[in-house]
């Protein structure tokens, strides 16, 4: 496990220097997903059954964080990549073994149900079109969140209660469309992709919603929406890890117009730095605090509770935002030097404001834990 979060260390640096380029490809180029995929980043919760590296909580968060440091788009796609992953553990083995089993997998997708699949004698057949398929051109097989339908395309369950399985589907039936012009977190390629008649086999599917775990272990007691919000915060903290450390190299080199001293040695840059450091400790301690308290609790083979989800819900929705605020702050107090797009201060800025706005840890978020907390009737199916 140690490995993996090493070699996210040593390939850093590589990453960021190409960084650039990441973004104004909009997708990463075929060297970083080779880079990444070699190094095993896009397996981070793949199950050792299937010659994955199976890591605990912490030490995913931890590595998906380190890469972050250095790039958010590379960060995200294997972020995206190693939540999916966890799905090898809740797929028949069979295609557990298909999608997992070699070496180079590396899976995405989006979960919202808005494509369309129609049961058919062995397994379903499927159209739609899906936002956000972050990392989805390099992926081996790519998934979208489905609705089953009858042959009149109203919405119908399924005799043995199939209503909305995330199907997996392979690389040549999706078309990419060309939307992804965005303001941050450009290099994680999270463009819409469809389908359209694509037929997918009996079991090739999971339904998030109520699915039961095939394998035994800690990692598959946790919600998968809670591990997605995980990595998603781990992203944010390791943008803000990643700003901090080039907002120390500015303000040593920069004197502000009509000052006789450097940023680091006015006060407000020394409170900039010390204020960003202070939320990316706290909110790093406040997650590891919720994983590790919900890990001791499936080590021991025992279920999460609505509690554990619940608190694992607010540390990730307090890590997004409190970090995003954090990187505009550094940014305002790097003054004109931190309004260049080459400048990788504001690449971690507009990043770690796109990463906040994910659902899964949105502002809003606060509202579902704080429902919970104060007892009231609450729906907790995407806990």
């Amino acid at each position: 496990m140690a490995d993996l979060l090493q070699r996210a260390r040593e390939l850093g640096p590589s990453i960021a220097e190409r960084s650039e380029r990441i973004e104004a490809a909009r997708t990463l180029p075929d060297d970083v997903v080779d880079d990444l995929r070699s190094a095993g980043l896009f397996r981070l919760f793949v199950p050792a059954e299937l010659g994955g590296p199976e890591v605990d909580v912490a030490t995913g968060m931890a590595t998906i964080a380190e890469m972050a440091r250095h790039d958010g788009g590379a960060a995200w796609c294997v972020m995206i990549a190693g939540t999916t992953s966890l799905l090898a553990g809740f797929l028949p083995p069979d295609h557990a073994a298909t999608i997992y089993g070699p070496a180079d997998s590396c899976t995405g997708g989006y979960s919202v149900p808005t494509g369309a699949a129609r049961p058919v004698d062995g397994g379903l057949v499927v159209s739609g079109s899906w936002e956000w398929g972050s990392g989805t051109r390099h992926c081996t097989w790519i998934g979208g969140g489905t609705r089953i339908v009858n042959g009149t395309g109203a919405t119908a369950s399924r005799a043995d209660g199939l209503f909305a399985p995330f199907v997996f589907l392979e690389p040549g039936d999706v078309e990419f469309v060309d939307t992804w012009h965005v303001t941050g977190l450009s290099g994680s390629g999270s463009t819409d992709y469809a389908t359209r008649e694509a037929f997918v086999p009996e079991g090739r599917w999971v339904q998030l919603t109520d699915a039961k775990p095939r394998l035994d272990g800690p990692l598959w007691r946790f919600p998968f929406y809670g591990m997605l919000a995980t990595g998603v915060a781990a992203v944010a903290i390791g943008l803000l890890d990643g700003a901090i450390d080039r907002f120390a190299e500015i303000a040593e080199a920069k004197t502000p117009q009509g000052s006789g001293r450097t940023l680091a040695e006015r006060a407000s840059g020394q409170t900039a730095i010390s204020t960003a450091e202070a939320t990316a400790r706290s909110t790093r301690a406040f997650l590891l605090d919720a994983l590790g308290t919900a890990w001791d609790t499936a080590s021991a083979g025992d279920p999460l509770s609505i509690e554990h989800r619940r608190v694992i819900r607010l540390a990730t929705a307090d890590a997004a935002q409190r970090c995003a605020d954090a990187l505009i702050n550094l940014q305002r107090q790097a003054g004109g030097t931190a309004v260049y797009l080459r400048e990788p201060l504001q690449r971690a800025v507009r990043d770690g404001q796109v990463a906040a706005t994910h659902g899964m840890v949105a502002e809003r978020i606060h509202e579902l834990t704080g429902r919970i907390r104060l007892g009231l009737d609450t729906d907790t199916t995407l806990l």
